[in-house]
């Protein structure tokens, strides 16, 4: 621990609690759930007058097409809303990336949809962790960093997509991680204690459309071709699939036909989550493999959609040079800061995917995330704005090692 220099005190002197709390809540009020387009076109709306406070010019980037497979295995166009992209100092040598997302869990139909306080310091909204309250420690920092003369570079990005996998952003991230010294993202923090999420395994979804042979199920039933047992055979192998490196689940078999007839339609879709590149690559293998075995055993075609969206999120001694710096930013403005590995995923297994270090929960303080129980610790806000302030500026000033 050492003490803030005098530069540093007057960085993160001018962090407005309340400005920031006023924002979080008013944006907690919009609904913003990833397929409400209409909302998130009004959420945006806010964050390109919000963030036109910086310098750069704000855009909102179209999405990348993205398709799904519906339940009639056919591949249809799945709509998105736009991305804010805000570039500052592209000119300079040393730049940084800043990253969070403005969609959040709940549609339009979900019951949570106002925010109340539980006491004092502790507000129960949607997305205000997850995280409305992050974007808003976002921006309090950088204009902290700014006007603390700041001339480094550094993009901002906010997707309208993260929370169901970036599939329409993926590339824009891709884009925008190229040549950055560091990144950070606001996730919220991994415990309320404002932990944060080091190591984080990677995640795959999955579509894998059966096609079998009608007949009736008591005239010719050997004429049949049953495209549902076949997408059970292939559930239960992929759940035997798993090991201490890659966990597998089948969500759901959709198909079927009447009770007496043999189904000739299925889709069975899962997801995985391998905790290393290697278990990713041998599942790859292994699935090749099994598709082909309950083909030929079963008779059926079968087509696959989807894939690894999430890469796997190991820590090297450049990340863990970033963690050192945010802990010890955090030290010196009397925050214990801590990390343990996760079994989530988000943008930030992206960025690290391009060899970027980063940080991926530099959001407030909070908890029970994706439910009707979500909460921020509003004496967060402006605790985590000043250490991302500090951690911004030391970056600038020092570099990593």
């Amino acid at each position: 621990m050492k003490q803030l220099t005098a530069a540093e005190r007057k960085l993160i002197e001018p962090i407005d609690r309340a400005a920031m709390l006023a924002r979080t809540e008013r944006w907690s009020a919009i609904n913003s759930g990833t397929r409400n387009l209409a909302g998130l076109a009004l959420q945006a709306g806010e964050l390109a007058e919000a963030f036109a406070a910086l310098p750069g010019e704000v855009e909102l980037r179209d999405p990348a097409p993205v398709t799904s497979v519906d339940t009639e295995g056919r591949e249809v166009a799945l709509a998105h809303d736009r991305h804010l992209v805000l570039r500052v100092r592209p000119e300079a040598q040393r730049r940084f990336l800043l990253t969070g997302h403005m969609d959040t869990v709940y549609p339009p139909e979900h019951p949570f949809q106002q925010g109340r306080w539980l006491d004092a310091d502790t507000y129960n909204a949607p997305g205000a962790a997850d995280m409305k309250g992050g974007i808003a420690v976002m921006l309090a920092a950088l204009q902290a960093f700014e006007a603390s003369g700041a001339s480094v570079g550094y993009d901002v990005m906010i997707n309208s997509d993260e929370e169901t996998g970036s599939l329409s952003s993926a590339a824009l991230i891709v884009e925008l991680a190229q040549g950055k010294a560091a990144a950070l993202t606001y996730e919220p923090s991994a415990l309320p204690d404002g932990t944060l999420a080091h190591s984080r395994g990677g995640s795959g979804n999955y579509s894998l459309v059966v096609t079998g042979r009608a007949a009736h199920a008591g005239r010719n039933p050997r004429d049949g071709r049953n495209a549902v047992v076949a997408a059970g055979a292939l559930a239960v192998a992929l759940k035997s699939m798993e090991h201490g490196e890659l966990s597998v689940n089948p969500a759901r078999i959709e198909g079927g036909s009447a009770n007496n007839m043999v189904p000739d339609h299925a889709v069975l879709r899962f997801n995985i989550r391998p905790r290393t590149t290697g278990a990713a690559e041998i599942f790859a293998v292994d699935l090749d493999r099994l598709v082909a075995i309950v083909e030929q055993g079963h008779e059926v075609a079968i087509a696959r959609h989807g894939g690894i969206t999430r890469p796997p999120k190991p820590v090297d001694a450049r990340a863990q040079a970033l963690f050192d710096l945010v802990r010890d930013a955090g030290a010196d403005l009397g925050q214990t800061i801590a990390w343990q590995p996760s079994g989530g995923v988000c943008d930030g297994n992206n960025i690290a995917a391009c060899g970027v270090p980063v940080v991926d929960t530099m959001g407030v303080r909070g908890g029970a995330i994706h439910s009707p129980d979500e909460y921020l610790i509003a004496s967060s806000l402006a605790e985590r704005a000043a250490l991302s302030a500090l951690v911004l500026q030391r970056l600038a000033t020092e570099g990593l090692p």
